[in-house]
Parts: structure tokens; C-alpha cells; sequence
């Protein structure tokens, strides 16, 4: 790939919803500007891209998991090929320590207290969910050879070895999600890869209200004889708007992240753009079905350093047309345009999708991986 950075900037309408709550339940927020804009994290961003079904068909033998709870699936393989219960957890403890930051320090128990099938059962599946402390991403390289140590240790009965241990966690991996996003194992950095993708908090390009909308749920069993009430009543919170999106993407270092696989690089790039311009956040989707599509994306090919143009929306936009959308196309242009007067080109390529004007999926996908 001869242009270093991809950058995506992005206009998407979202209807009346909550895709993205707080701890209250509330739509996130942020006050940028001095106005109160409602937000979606790039957590929950990234997330929707790579749990979605478009990325998955692309990539199904590439992507990985990420998870804290493997163990469980672990013991019971081990269990169900009639390894007792008590040494495969110690198996599976000493393979899993192998992609913990810190050991996990056991607390001491009293085997004692209660011996039967049941209550064994349940201390072991319970202690196999905490093995890791934190959430692992597992490359699909690490997946087969944690399940091909299993197989073995199932034949033979026996403890792993050191060598077989050291063989689990893979240096060389091709895994799409780990290469776009990164992984960090504290107390194994030879495994740690750094995201080729960064993604900023989307946040909507004028200001906001947060409005209630005040439900109730009647019963369908109540004539209405004694009592015409509703049986449940609540408040959920909403908003909508335009969100501005920037996506970076070190195209070279995703490459690298892939064992320089070039034709898996591009499929890996096609996969997510198209993620980032059809997929969203499901939250609170079957109260609101926020199926959207991106309107707007200006793809940039180059070398140069990247920018956001989030600085195209510090001012809100107001209109009296009620066109935000068109104001905030121009806006960002508008800013693009600024920009490299002041400072010089931003990228030596640029496409368009624009819909109703201009470009389309095919031909972004295609750009952003050529």
C-alpha cells in the first residue's frame, strides 16, 4: 500500500434514539464549543464494527475473541474428556497465566466444606470464569493451539509441559480485529500490538436537547372493569442529530500487524469501511430502529500527518432552512479548505460518497484498500 493514512470523515443522520447510554441510561454527551452535543463513544463504535455481520462474512477466519470467561469453556472441555474437575482447573490456570498481566492470586479455600458432584461443579466453573482478571484478546492462532493442547491433554492424561505452555501465546498472529484495534498484555509486551486504527467519539455537529418520552405498558388481561390504568409506566431518554466521525488508519502498520499479508490488509480495510458506513450501535434498537446509513464520507489517501476536522463544529451549526445536514457538509469542506491554505495538502487523494450526488460503496472500498 504506497499511501501511508486512510482518513474517514463522516456525516451520519441518526433519527430519535439512545445508541449510546450512560450510567443513568441517559444518550452521552459532551459540551463542545460551550453547546451541549449528544456523543457515541469510539468504544461503542468500535464494538458495533467489529461484532458486525458485514465485518464477520469478510473475515470470519481472522477475527478473534475477546473475552475473560474463556476459561469456563476450557474446564468443561477438559471435564467432559474425563479429566477430573479440581486438576483441570489447574491446567487451564497455567495456560491462561500465559496471557494475564498479573498472576491471579488464589484465595485460600476450604475443600472441605462441601464435597458433593454439585457443589464441586459449580466452585469450578465458578473460579474457571476468574482466571483472567482482564478481558483477552485471543487471536484465532491462540484459539486453535489452546484447543489443540486440550485434545492433547485429554489423550494423555498428564500435566502440560513448560515448552507446550510457551507455545500458546502467538507472536506472529493474523487476526484483522487485534491488527485494527491492538491488544495489550502488560506482562508480555513481545505480544502487544499496537491499533493501526484510531477512532474519535462521534458527537453531533449542533447543538442538542435531550427529550423524555414518557411510556406505559397496558395489560392486555384487564377489562378495565375495576381499574383503567396503565400497569407499568417509565421515562426513556432520546435524541437525534448529525454526528461527524473521524477514523484514522495506519495502512502500513496494519499491514505489519497482519504479517505484512498485503491482500489480507485490503480485505481488512474493505471489510471495516464498509462497517463504518452501514453499521451502528444497536442500543435501545427495537424501541427506536436506528438502521442508518452513512450520507456523507470524504475519504483521504496520503502521507501527510493526519487531522480531524472536528474544529469545523466548535461553532454549532444553525440554519433557518432546517437543512443541518447541508451546513454541516459545507462547514466541513469548508474547514478542509482552510486548512490546507494554511498548512498545505492534507492527502494526495480524495473520494467521495456523498449520497444523491456523488460516489458510492464499491468505489470507497476500493479507494480506501488500492
Amino acid at each position: 500500500m504506497k499511501e501511508r493514512f486512510l482518513q474517514l470523515h463522516i456525516l451520519t443522520a441518526y433519527p430519535p434514539s439512545n445508541v449510546n447510554r450512560d450510567d443513568m441510561g441517559r444518550p452521552k454527551t459532551a459540551v463542545v464549543g460551550g453547546a451541549m452535543r449528544l456523543r457515541i463513544s469510539s468504544q461503542s463504535l468500535k464494538r458495533a464494527w467489529r461484532t458486525s455481520e458485514q465485518f464477520e462474512k469478510e473475515l470470519k477466519e481472522y477475527i478473534g475473541i475477546r473475552s475473560k470467561r474463556i476459561g469456563e469453556d476450557l474446564v468443561n472441555a477438559l471435564v467432559n474428556g474425563g479429566i477430573q474437575e479440581k486438576k483441570a482447573f489447574s491446567w487451564i490456570k497455567k495456560m491462561l497465566d500465559k496471557f494475564q498481566t498479573e498472576p491471579k492470586k488464589e484465595k485460600d479455600t476450604d475443600d472441605n466444606t462441601d464435597t458433593s458432584d454439585e457443589k464441586t461443579s459449580e466452585k469450578t466453573n465458578k473460579k474457571s470464569k476468574e482466571i483472567l482478571e482482564q478481558m483477552v484478546h485471543f487471536s484465532p492462532e491462540e484459539k486453535k493451539a489452546l484447543d489443540n493442547l486440550i485434545h492433547v491433554l485429554i489423550e494423555r492424561k498428564s500435566d502440560p509441559t513448560e515448552d507446550e505452555l510457551n507455545s500458546l501465546r502467538k507472536k506472529e498472529i493474523q487476526a484483522a480485529d487485534i491488527a485494527l484495534f491492538g491488544r495489550m498484555l502488560a506482562k508480555h509486551p513481545e505480544s502487544n500490538q499496537d491499533a493501526a486504527a484510531q477512532v474519535a467519539h462521534s458527537f453531533t455537529t449542533h447543538k442538542v436537547a435531550i427529550e423524555d418520552d414518557f411510556f406505559t405498558a397496558v395489560d392486555d388481561l384487564n377489562t378495565g372493569e375495576v381499574d383503567r390504568g396503565s400497569s407499568h409506566l417509565g421515562v426513556m431518554e432520546f435524541g437525534s442529530g448529525i454526528f461527524y466521525t473521524y477514523v484514522c488508519i495506519n495502512r502500513k502498520l496494519l499491514a505489519e500487524n497482519l504479517q505484512n499479508n498485503e491482500e489480507l490488509a485490503q480485505k481488512t480495510i474493505q471489510a471495516f469501511v464498509e462497517a463504518v458506513a452501514t453499521v451502528g450501535p444497536s442500543g435501545k434498537q427495537n424501541s427506536f430502529a436506528q438502521h442508518v446509513r452513512s450520507e456523507y464520507i470524504l475519504a483521504e489517501l496520503g502521507d501527510q500527518q493526519p487531522r480531524s476536522l472536528s474544529m469545523a463544529f466548535q461553532k454549532p451549526v444553525q440554519t433557518v432552512s432546517y437543512d443541518i445536514q447541508h451546513d454541516s457538509i459545507d462547514r466541513l469542506e469548508k474547514m478542509k479548505k482552510d486548512i490546507e491554505n494554511a498548512y498545505g495538502l492534507s492527502s494526495e487523494k480524495n473520494y467521495l460518497l456523498q449520497v444523491g450526488k456523488e460516489g458510492n460503496i464499491q468505489g470507497l472500498k476500493a479507494f480506501c484498500a488500492e
